[in-house]
């Protein structure tokens, strides 16, 4: 959960004076021309909501994880994400009032906040909440896995690359000191195959984590 989102200011980058803002996802441009009366408006890039207005009198906004907007009452305490995909259940804190006549100020970005992240395979930002930066990632607008930060998939890559090793290292082992053995006993050849095949199992997956895309976040709030 988080406070409601701070307001940028509407700016007119051009010639035409048509009213724009920034979307509080993905940081695109929103045309404003004919929305000034609401108090929300979506993005046409990452189709996320970006709140242009203070919410209704008794009512606030919540960000979700998901970078779902929601509107509910100032009093509520616990909501519900109604994405189908997500249903997460957020508990909100205590709520910080801003007298009308004070104006909002754009908050600090901290560590409940997340961080801004550029996807390592379409280029884009998206906003992520964890706090740690060693984890996977889906980019909302690619759908795209990528490992948020480097240190997962090397980590990863070299402990595999180190089993398959010790398997193959065992399989050649089985194969060399139980030839005599396994021309009487059969069965002795699966003990082989099985180690052979964890080998091979872990030197793919290592190249896996060895190719996976790593997104790199703007900023890192610890």
């Amino acid at each position: 959960a988080e406070l409601p989102p701070p307001y940028t200011a509407i700016a007119s980058p051009d010639a035409s004076g048509v009213p724009v803002i920034n979307c509080r996802v993905c940081q695109s441009l929103i045309n404003l021309d004919g929305k000034l009366h609401q108090h929300v408006v979506k993005c046409t890039v990452c189709n996320e909501a970006t709140p242009i207005k203070n919410p209704p009198s008794g009512k606030k906004y919540v960000r979700c994880q998901c970078n779902c907007l929601l509107i509910c009452k100032d009093t509520s305490r616990k909501i519900g994400c109604p994405r189908p995909n997500c249903r997460r259940i957020i508990t909100l804190g205590p709520v910080m009032l801003i007298p009308e006549e004070q104006p909002a100020q754009p908050a600090l970005p901290g560590p409940s906040d997340g961080t801004r992240v550029v996807c390592g395979h379409c280029g884009n930002t998206f906003l992520w909440m964890e706090l740690r930066f060693n984890t996977l990632a889906k980019c909302p607008h690619c759908k795209k896995i990528s490992s948020v930060g480097s240190a997962l998939p090397r980590r990863r890559c070299c402990a595999y690359i180190t089993i398959g090793m010790i398997c193959i290292f065992i399989g050649v082992g089985l194969t060399v000191g139980t030839q005599d053995f396994a021309r009487r006993f059969h069965a002795t050849y699966v003990s082989w195959a099985v180690a052979y095949l964890l080998g091979l199992i872990c030197l793919i997956r290592a190249c896996y984590w060895g190719a996976i895309k790593v997104s790199y976040p703007e900023h890192s709030f610890a």
